[in-house]
């Protein structure tokens, strides 16, 4: 059956096209995301949502979307998804943070020529067939300042474009490094320094706790006086009531905002001051920028929806379509093995271990991580996934730690997961062989060679004649067909186990026969999804 894809919002048709293209059935829905409610009852049937600014994916339309595993954003803010509720809901939040960085900064710097210029008042004093030649007097951008604050994407074409009008370009960003600063031509600065030297400032960051109004009333202060600001980047970077107030003093020359605290704008403090630019939102509102987001996320969900490939996400890790070729038996290992301990573990668990050998240390981790704990966590809520166990195991308090290792044995590469409880230590290694097919080769310290079924059966005993005849006989006896067995041990006369991959589930009657012989320590039948 095909996935089902809503479009909620305004999107190229063309990017509607690609999802059916790729053998998507996709409903367009452009208005839809404006009623809640109704959208609210439509998500339960869709595995995809599609949107840009005018839906918002509240709690309670997640609660709802019991089949959804994948939002795209076209555009760089989610601001209008709840990302927590989703994580917890076990969907993928995705964005398009590339398509609209150069017209987003192309804004930026037409809105510091706007305010540098008077342009929208000269314009406006104009076309009422004033002629006010003398009343607007602006300044240069040639050997001015600017501060840009937030030196990523979007903030690094500003500096090369702010660099080519021969500005002197000061950037804060406490992850922007020396060598890159050196590279983009900036002199990396403190974020007081910035504040006090530059002639105009610009601001690049998303809104976070860290980010949330950083240039607050405080910070505004200690601004160059004749200062003039610009924030083509989120609402709420700005204390708006302060900057007002600064812009009325005249400590603040002026401000050019495309972007503001409460959206849509329909009143606040900057409008109709003097020498105050306002847009509403426009910063991604070019043709080429509006096409190029939309055909990005429909190429994203595509790809996740078609072939696991997670592109962009912002509460998982991203998997390349190529690394989803290669990682694909690995992923699925790494489940495996975490449901094996997970269904093993009847205790509180307190740490989760897991160690990559070989070429499975050399991929990416961080998807290989949230597949062994969604496997682990899935015995405590059989809803969980790779999203949202990451975000379960965190509530518990679950330690999560790692270990990568150079190729240490006869295999290319292995896997090891170990859960930590308060008694005891469980462990399970596996590889993937040249196959493809995942299989388990460790447990308990003890060697073996398991392919893995839908239906299995764990027991544990010592080293001692007629293990194997019972297990026949019993399973034998109860119908239950043996499709493959698989024996190790610790040494002649020690601990041994076996693992049974079986037709159907053992019956709890053939379990109870087991334990009636006296031979078995542990009888533990465990279920793994291998579709």
């Amino acid at each position: 059956m095909a996935p089902k894809v809503l479009v909620s919002d305004k999107l190229s048709e063309t990017a509607v096209q690609i999802f059916r293209d790729r053998g998507i059935d996709v409903d367009f829905e452009p208005d839809l995301g404006k009623d809640k409610d109704r959208l609210a009852e439509m998500i339960t049937q869709y595995d995809g949502l599609a949107i840009r600014s005018a839906t918002k994916v509240t709690e309670k339309i997640l609660a709802n979307a019991d089949n959804l595993k994948v939002i795209a954003r076209a555009g760089i803010g989610t601001d209008n998804i709840d990302k927590d509720a989703a994580s917890k809901k076990g969907v993928i939040v995705m964005n398009t943070p590339f398509g609209n960085m150069i017209t987003t900064a192309e804004h930026a710097i037409a809105m510091m020529f706007a305010v540098a210029r008077q342009i929208p008042e000269a314009s406006a004093s104009t076309h009422a067939g004033k002629w006010e030649k003398s009343k607007f007097m602006g300044v240069e951008l040639t050997n001015k300042t600017l501060g840009v604050i937030g030196a990523g994407n979007i903030g690094g074409i500003v500096c090369d474009r702010a660099r080519g009008l021969k500005m002197k370009v000061i950037a804060y960003d406490p992850f922007l490094g020396q060598e890159k600063a050196d590279q983009m031509g900036v002199e990396k600065v403190e974020l007081d320094a910035l504040l006090e030297r530059a002639d105009f400032i610009t601001l690049h960051v998303p809104f976070t706790e860290q980010t949330a109004n950083i240039l607050s009333r405080e910070n505004l202060a200690k601004t160059k006086k004749g200062v003039r600001i610009i924030n083509c980047a989120r609402g709420g970077l700005v204390d708006e009531e302060a900057l007002a107030e600064m812009l009325q003093s005249g400590h603040v020359a002026g401000a050019a905002f495309d972007v503001f605290a409460e959206e849509p704008a329909k009143e606040n403090a900057l409008f109709n001051l003097p020498n105050v630019v306002c847009t509403p939102h426009l910063g991604a509102a070019t043709t080429e920028a509006q096409e190029n987001v939309a055909l990005q996320v429909a190429e994203q969900m595509s790809n996740y929806l078609l072939t696991g490939a997670v592109e962009n996400a912002l509460n998982m890790p991203s998997v390349t379509a190529e690394e989803a070729k290669v990682m694909g038996p690995w992923i699925k290992l790494a489940g495996h093995l975490g449901s094996f301990v997970g269904q093993m573990t009847d205790e509180p668990v307190k740490a989760i271990n897991i160690l990559y050998d070989g070429v499975a240390a050399e991929m990416n981790l961080a998807a290989l991580n949230c597949a062994a704990v969604a496997g682990i966590m899935k015995k405590f809520n059989p809803e969980v996934n790779m999203v949202s166990a990451p975000v379960a195991a965190k509530e518990r308090g679950i330690q999560i730690s790692t270990t990568n290792q150079d190729k240490s044995g006869a295999f290319e590469g292995y896997i090891k997961v170990t859960v930590v409880t308060d008694t005891r230590e469980r462990s399970i290694g596996g590889t993937v062989f040249s196959d493809g097919k995942p299989r388990f080769i460790q447990i308990k310290g003890i060697n073996i060679d398991a392919e893995i079924g839908r239906h299995m059966l764990y027991t544990t005993n010592e080293d001692v004649p007629g293990i194997i005849g019972a297990l026949g006989q019993t399973m034998g006896g109860s119908g239950v067909n043996i499709a493959n067995f698989t024996l190790g041990r610790a040494g002649a006369g020690r601990e041994a186990i076996a693992l049974l991959y079986v037709d159907e589930p053992v019956p709890a009657e053939a379990r109870a026969k087991l334990a009636e012989t006296g031979l078995f320590k542990q009888i533990k039948p465990l279920e793994f999804d291998v579709a």
